[in-house]
């Protein structure tokens, strides 16, 4: 029988001006700070981030596939990750619908790109609420994530089998999974954390030079030590 979702839907977010003007280049423009506080303030009265996650376990695992409660994983660097670990965590965050209607009428083209950072923000707070949620309660260690679509080794229709295992993400925090495998609202992010004393990374293994979110370097060697089949 599935666990029941841990539910997270009480995720603070609090946008200080000086982070504000960080995220949008805006430290020594002047005459645009007014109006980026202003879309800041009413980002954050909009804003509700959440998150979800349960707890799953891992029934059967072959070279290239993980099956966890039902539902298969075709990932090599997944199965590898997952070799010393009986159990995982899907999970999904999100800014909010609330926070997407907000940014919706916004069509000039600078505003939109500050309300689209904004939304960011918040979904990067829910991430990392509920990482650190996962942390405290697993109680076992470091945690790492990885996520379908960001290595070719995982591709983003497997999505479909994330949200099955999560359950129903529409009625617990309001994202759903469209027909081409991206969430609504967009800015949202989902995977699966298991725990890892290597500190894993997916950009360790993603070769692209000019990605903002990179968090670790790129180990061109890594996938040939630890994940090729011998």
């Amino acid at each position: 029988m599935m666990s029941d979702p841990v539910i997270l839907d009480n995720i603070a977010f609090d946008l200080k001006p000086e982070a504000v003007f960080d995220r949008l280049h805006l430290r020594d423009l002047d005459d645009y700070q007014p109006r980026a506080l202003e879309l800041a303030r009413q980002a954050q009265a909009a804003a509700r981030p959440r998150a979800m996650y349960r707890v799953a376990y891992i029934e059967s695992r072959t070279e290239n596939t993980v099956t966890v409660e039902g539902v298969t994983f075709t990932s090599r660097v997944l199965v590898v990750n997952l070799r010393e670990t009986h159990r995982v965590f899907p999970f999904v965050a999100t800014c909010g619908r609330e926070m997407e209607a907000w940014a919706a009428p916004i069509t000039d083209m600078l505003e939109r790109f500050w309300a689209e950072t904004l939304m960011e923000m918040a979904v990067h707070a829910a991430a990392r609420f509920v990482h650190k949620h996962v942390a405290d309660k697993a109680a076992f260690g470091p945690v790492a994530a990885m996520d379908p679509g960001s290595l070719q080794d995982w591709p983003l229709e497997q999505q479909r089998e994330l949200f099955t295992l999560l359950g129903d993400t529409r009625g617990a925090i309001g994202v759903e999974l469209t027909d081409s495998c991206l969430m609504v609202p967009v800015k949202s992010v989902s995977g699966i954390f298991f725990p890892s004393e290597t500190h894993y990374e997916n950009c360790q293994l993603c070769p692209r030079e000019t990605c903002p979110g990179r968090r670790a370097q790129y180990d061109a060697d890594l996938y040939a030590r630890r994940y090729a089949q011998h």
